[in-house]
């Protein structure tokens, strides 16, 4: 998949080339400085003397002749393994022959490497001895220059200190990059305008390739400093789509390029040697994107995948790319999970659970007699005897075998569960590690690894990875049941898998290239992989294991594989009690290259890092969500915190907009944008605050600063009633199951029934010590949120006729905050409850045991509304910062958060689409998944302050804004039942204030079938 496609394009800069040589045949960390058209001079001097033409490479530790002809080989000869380098005929015997050979020069080695000859790859051949070649130049005036060069880099290979080695040679490299600059005749346009240029690198895997950087105000270049393998790569800002800042050898060096949206191969990788070039080049690209690209993020994806909009391989693909996975880096090459753990079986069982891997675990942890003998080889019975006494019922049958072999004098009966005494074993065994201390000696991904699975499409990265070796045949990546078990049994191996396994390319499961990959043990030539009796052919694995991936039971634990990957069980306590923990060099920050002052330390250090593997970036600290499945969906539970997270159904007689069928909700979320101004009507004097509207549509009430409450007829279309319980402001509005009650708050820290039938006040509640912000009304219990700092629940009937007033309410409970509460909101169930405070904290409480199930600092400033999903699955919630964030409710984690240039003060939300009032008075439409606003609707010139969304109506209040109503009719809302009552107009209708003039507006549309 990504390797694959990375390879084909870099086939395709070969054909421009048209070359055999690649910088695959240099050592890592070595560069490919310049090359000269030359001959290779055979026999001189003798009869059969031939002259051998091609290009002779100048590489910082080798020298390299390609021949014209692919019969030939290649000859590689370590500059290390040099005896004598110069002009030919100068000093010795060969001096009657430097007129001849004006252009020679000789090299005598001891060793020498051919390879691919006639062009076939294979390992290369390696000749010992003292011998002499003598290359011919073209131009006869650049020996003495080549010569100068090439023991300038002899002088360099033969130092003794590898950190030596490296520092003489990056001086050589500076230097010639310093005597060049980016040729700027290769603009695509002489009106360019050159923004920046710097030195870098071009990363490709195993190797870099050094030259100069160059942004311009149209175009982003690329210039090798040796001009391979083409003199310049040119990308146009314009076709660029993300840019990523990556780390470079735990180094943070790196920016990724990439012209497509969901391609893993990027189309450059640069590594630049300063940070701060780095980061001007990231910003010169990022501000021209800003009005051009959308900004990712992986809380953006995560929604995106909980919803179903992307796939697990697609969710997977992009948090490797969040992590700094890159298929240009094989030492953070992306990492996907084993998922299936039955190769053995002639038939896959994916409704199964045994046919799967145990997702909750690391490789090094599925296999318990493994795991144990790692971590308990030097726990022996004295640490064991006397700390745990005989108490109940662990006993040497609750260990394996390969555990209970370690206590020869093991007690019968020792205290604690048999998890639990495992489990302190094991942090035991973990503490008395001596530092570093970690539980595997190898990574779950590393260039190695890569390449075992992918060595039958990339033979020359495996060769240029093992110093032109292939490794030994019976531990080629021979077969997928064999690889699977040596993962589980294997002390050193534990790797996972990489994307190629649930991609649709199997060219790295078949040696297509006929390559000579050895001969095993039994006499089998190394030659396709073989696959589980399951698999009928190559195809039909990678189409069964794609299956795999996307089944029921990996997408309802493929949050756990990613908690220990990408999430909070990749680091500190949390690893450890996962058996987690990997060498601190794998991770991110786990050492500063610079402030390591020994060259040679940090020489190894570094090669240490690239070839053992890297960790991916950790990009969530909290618990990862599961998805939403339609298993998920569909469960009937009790009334709790996890029945609370189901999709259930509300009571008739609270029928909401969740109860509509989901095609007639699709349809008008889909049309949400389609409004249009319908007709004005004054309401109030000041902001208002609440909004109901009567579940037959015909009546409308609001609330206000100017202390009123009012009823407004739309069949009459005129004010029918106004109410005053005080001359404090009123808060909010809710209208009680049967339309015959209305419950108003108010900032006199009371909460006020009013009887519509009767036209007069039947009971006050007066429960707060401050302004009651919030009213919600469920199943009979009042739930109320104050600027006392309080949430208060209450359980009572109001009195049905005034005669019957005081009605004694109940608290139930009382939920404590910090600061003031400004709203609340209730799941669809009324188990869980979600709070916003003036400070900006967003809590979900568990209403079953008045309980905080967490607790999320969302905003800068006031929360100015909350709401559950309606499948109660997630919250969303706006702030005076202008955020719109959406949080987990399974996890608490923040999931997904959008930024508007204003405070967005009230909204309604389907789960997916967002619409929202703003501080201007605009009504925006969110794409929530995509993460930016599809329309914007003008109307108002007042902030807008509360909505309300109750068949047929969908209502918004603006806050010191007049009233206006905007009708969203939905004529197929009701297909196939009956509406709510025989006059319902059969649509929506969106009711917004306006205080600058106090009108109500209406909007109305008609939406198409």
């Amino acid at each position: 998949m990504a390797f694959i496609r990375k390879k084909r394009r870099e086939q395709q800069l070969q054909l421009y080339s048209k070359e055999r040589f690649s910088l695959l045949l240099l050592n890592l960390e070595e560069y490919y400085f310049e090359q000269h058209t030359a001959n290779h001079i055979q026999h001189k001097g003798s009869q059969n003397e031939r002259k051998i033409r091609g290009s002779l490479k100048i590489c910082s530790k080798s020298v390299i002749f390609e021949p014209d002809a692919t019969s030939q080989p290649i000859i590689k000869i370590p500059l290390r393994d040099c005896i004598k380098i110069g002009k030919h005929g100068e000093n010795g015997a060969n001096r009657h022959l430097a007129k001849a050979v004006s252009g020679g020069i000789s090299l005598i080695f001891s060793q020498v490497y051919f390879i691919k000859e006639h062009n076939i790859v294979a390992p290369y051949k390696i000749e010992r001895g003292t011998m002499e070649y003598v290359f011919e130049l073209d131009v006869s005036g650049k020996v003495e220059g080549v010569v100068e060069t090439l023991l300038q880099l002899h002088r360099a290979s033969c130092l003794d200190k590898l950190g030596d080695q490296t520092a003489m040679i990056t001086a050589i490299l500076q230097s010639r990059l310093a005597r060049t600059s980016f040729d700027k005749n290769r603009f695509q346009s002489v009106s360019e305008k050159l923004h920046m240029e710097c030195k870098a690198e071009m990363v490709t895997p195993l190797v870099t390739n050094p030259g100069h950087v160059c942004i311009t105000d149209t175009n982003l270049y690329f210039q090798p400093l040796n001009g391979y393998p083409k003199p310049m790569v040119q990308i146009t800002l314009h076709d660029v789509r993300r840019i990523y800042k990556r780390r470079h050898g735990l180094m943070p060096l790196g920016l990724e390029v990439f012209c497509t949206e969901d391609d893993l191969c990027s189309d450059v990788y640069l590594k630049f040697y300063e940070r701060q070039d780095r980061d001007d080049l990231y910003f010169y690209i990022a501000t021209y994107l800003e009005h051009h690209v959308a900004e990712r993020t992986a809380e953006g994806y995560t929604l995106q995948w909980q919803r179903g909009l992307l796939s697990n391989y697609q969710y997977l693909l992009h948090l490797n790319t969040l992590a700094d996975r890159s298929c240009n880096d094989l030492s953070q090459y992306p990492v996907f999970p084993w998922v299936v753990g039955d190769y053995s079986s002639s038939e896959l069982d994916l409704s199964n659970p045994g046919t799967f891997r145990d997702l909750s675990k690391p490789v090094g942890a599925l296999n318990k007699e493994r795991l144990e003998r790692l971590l308990y080889l030097k726990l022996v019975s004295s640490r064991l005897r006397g700390s745990m006494s005989g108490e109940t019922e662990v006993s040497e049958r609750t260990l394996s075998p390969s555990a209970r072999c370690l206590l020869p004098s093991f007690p019968c009966e020792l205290s604690g569960s048999p998890s639990a005494f495992l489990l302190t074993i094991q942090e035991t065994r973990y503490q008395e590690m001596p530092e570093p201390k970690f539980m595997y000696g190898s990574h779950y991904s590393s260039p190695g690894y890569v390449l075992f699975y992918l060595v039958r499409i990339a033979p020359e990265y495996m060769l240029c990875l093992q110093n032109g070796r292939f490794d030994n045949a019976d531990r080629m990546f021979n077969s997928i049941a064999e690889t699977w078990k040596n993962c589980l049994d294997g002390a050193t191996d534990f790797k996972e898998l990489i994307p190629e396994f649930y991609g649709d390319d199997v060219s790295f499961l078949v040696n297509s290239l006929k390559l000579d990959l050895g001969k095993r043990q039994g006499g089998q030539m190394v030659d396709d992989v073989e696959l589980p009796p399951w698999a009928r052919s190559p195809e039909d694995f990678l189409q069964k294991s794609r299956d795999a991936l996307e089944s029921d039971y990996v997408s309802e634990h493929l949050h756990e594989w990613i908690d220990l990957v990408f999430g909070y069980k990749q680091k500190g306590r949390d690893a450890v009690g996962a058996h987690n923990v990997f060498h601190p060099l794998t991770y991110e920050g786990g050492v500063d290259l610079n402030s390591i002052e020994d060259p040679d330390e940090k020489v190894a250090m570094l090669t240490q890092i690239l070839e053992f593997g890297q960790t991916p970036k950790q990009l969530f600290v909290t618990p990862h969500p599961r998805r939403i499945t339609p298993k998920f969906k569909s469960l009937a539970q009790p009334s709790s915190y996890n029945a609370s997270t189901a999709d259930t159904p509300v009571s008739p007689g609270e029928e909401s907009f969740e109860d509509l069928t989901e095609e007639s909700r699709t349809l008008a979320w889909s049309n949400i944008t389609r409004l249009q101004l319908h007709e004005q009507h004054k309401i109030h004097k000041e902001a208002v605050t609440g909004i109901a509207v009567s579940r037959s549509g015909s009546s409308v009430f609001t609330t206000s600063q100017d202390s009123t409450l009012k009823m407004f007829s739309k069949e009459s279309k005129m004010l029918q009633r106004s109410i005053s319980f005080s001359n404090m402001a009123l808060s909010s509005c809710l209208l009680l199951p049967g339309d015959a009650t209305v419950v108003s708050s108010s900032w006199d820290n009371n909460v006020y029934f009013y009887s519509i039938a009767f036209g007069r006040r039947q009971d006050t509640l007066m429960g707060h010590d401050d302004a009651v912000s919030k009213i919600c009304w469920h199943d009979n219990r009042l739930y109320s949120a104050s600027w006392d700092s309080t949430v208060k629940v209450w359980s009572g009937v109001p009195a049905e006729m005034p005669g019957s007033r005081r009605h004694q309410f109940d608290l139930l409970a009382e939920l404590e905050h910090d600061v003031s509460v400004d709203t609340i909101s209730l799941s669809a169930a009324s188990t869980l409850l979600v709070s916003g405070t003036k400070e900006g904290t967003v809590t979900i409480w568990d209403l079953t045991a008045a309980t905080v199930l967490h607790q999320i600092p969302c905003h800068s400033g006031t929360v100015c509304d909350t709401a559950f999903s309606p499948d109660s699955r997630h919250v969303l919630s706006a702030g005076e910062d202008g955020c719109l964030n959406v949080v987990d409710v399974q996890t608490g984690m923040l999931i997904s958060s959008m930024t508007s240039e204003e405070p967005q003060r009230c909204f309604l939300w389907d789960g997916n689409s967002v619409l929202s009032g703003s501080q201007s008075g605009e009504l925006l439409v969110w794409d929530l998944l995509g993460g930016k606003i599809r329309e914007r609707i003008q109307g108002h010139t007042g902030k807008l302050s509360a909505v309300d969304l109750t068949p047929p109506n969908l209502l918004f209040p603006p806050a010191d804004e007049p009233f206006s109503s905007r009708k969203l009719p939905v004529c197929p809302l009701c297909r196939g039942r009956s509406p709510p009552d025989p006059g319902w107009p059969g649509h929506l209708q969106l009711l917004v204030s306006e205080t600058v003039d106090s009108r109500m507006e209406v909007f109305d549309f008609h939406m198409e079938n």
